[in-house]
């Protein structure tokens, strides 16, 4: 509860981001030698960019847009508490949103407030190696919180994946789209995030299909026993926080595109339905992916437990062998007077080859039988 009091306090202070001397912004809370957490800030209308002789800063972006309409955008990434009190200040940004925004660690969600909407996105990035074992890392995962106003549009990105440099730059190719408002920003963003759920899902079953091969390979000669259960646990570790990314977002995703709001133009609205579907389909895939782990993992142990009892075979068809030369060498090592050819010329020999002869058998019964 002090966190959100101290929220509630930052709120109302007036914002401390001031102009660099190369352009970009900073919070005067930083030191200057600290990189800004705005990485842009700009001013859109009718769609297009308006060009400013120098960067500008939130505080400034409010004041074009109040007096000569559009929309500002602002890009931030891992704000401090005191770099983003001023800009929530500026655009009466709900302390509750504003404390996630800045603590991150959210799951996917919509929340609607009375003059925005506060959504989460979990970006997900394919980590690229060379083998997998049991120690990769497959998927990196990333944040991205989403304000939607009237007149403003604010991403906080945190993780070092996900920028949106190039969706920026792509939008501003399409005055038309951008010309809807910030609600287009918003759609374009869920699609590109989706966009790379379906890219690494592909990616994802490239691993378990490599895995899956491997597992049921006939007479496979492979890695030592019990590393291919630590591939398989360490597949499961990974789908299972793609699977946290995914399925949470589907319902936000639902209610962008069916329920009417008042912050969503009805024109971008339908493109919502499209990225829901392929949600929809990511997260059949994810789902997909953990059962058939489940059943890869099962066959990797059964085999193993098959591994072993063919060991036991072995161990037991081999003591068997032994057990007759040590049960000949025990009689004719006891100390008796008589014992039958104890004293005849041949006897060692003879005794010799039949006990060679009954090892020869015995071995030969068992391979005949599977067991060696």
């Amino acid at each position: 509860m002090s966190m959100i009091r101290d929220l509630r306090a930052a709120v109302v202070r007036p914002s401390r981001v001031s102009l660099r001397k190369d352009g970009g912004t900073y919070d005067a809370t930083r030191s200057p030698a600290a990189a800004s957490a705005v990485v842009d800030c700009a001013v859109y209308r009718d769609g297009r960019r308006i060009e400013t002789e120098t960067a500008l800063t939130p505080h400034e972006a409010v004041r074009l847009v109040r007096r000569d309409g559009g929309f500002v955008w602002i890009g931030l990434h891992e704000p401090t508490e005191a770099e983003f009190s001023g800009i929530a200040s500026e655009f009466g940004l709900h302390p509750l949103a504003v404390e996630d925004a800045v603590q991150a660690h959210q799951r996917p969600k919509l929340e609607r407030y009375d003059d925005s909407l506060f959504t989460v996105f979990k970006t997900i990035h394919y980590v690229e190696h060379d083998q997998l074992d049991a120690n990769s890392e497959v998927v990196e995962s990333g944040e991205v919180m989403c304000f939607t106003g009237r007149d403003f549009f604010i991403t906080v990105r945190h993780g070092g994946q996900g920028s949106l440099r190039a969706l920026r730059h792509r939008l501003q190719d399409d005055p038309e789209l951008l010309a809807k408002g910030p609600s287009a920003v918003l759609h374009a963003i869920a699609d590109h995030v989706v966009d790379g759920y379906i890219a690494v899902a592909d990616a994802v079953q490239d691993d378990i299909d490599e895995v899956e091969t491997e597992v049921f390979s006939p007479g496979r000669k492979g890695s030592p026993r019990g590393s291919d259960a630590g591939r398989i646990y360490q597949l499961k570790r990974e789908v299972l926080e793609f699977k946290r990314a995914v399925s949470p977002l589907l319902r936000p995703m639902q209610l962008l595109s069916e329920r009417p709001m008042r912050l969503v133009d009805p024109d971008i609205q339908k493109y919502f339905r499209d990225v829901a579907d392929h949600l929809a389909r990511v997260q059949e895939q994810v789902l997909g992916f953990d059962e058939l782990l489940n059943s890869i993992l099962q066959a990797n142990l059964a085999q193993a437990s098959v591994a072993q009892n063919e060991d036991m075979r072995k161990i037991t068809s081999w003591a068997a062998i032994i057990a007759v030369p040590t049960m000949v060498c025990g009689v004719y090592g006891m100390n008796f007077d008589h014992m039958p050819e104890l004293h005849w010329r041949y006897g060692y020999p003879v005794i010799l080859g039949f006990t060679v002869v009954v090892c020869l058998g015995i071995h030969r019964t068992l391979k005949r039988n599977g067991w060696l």
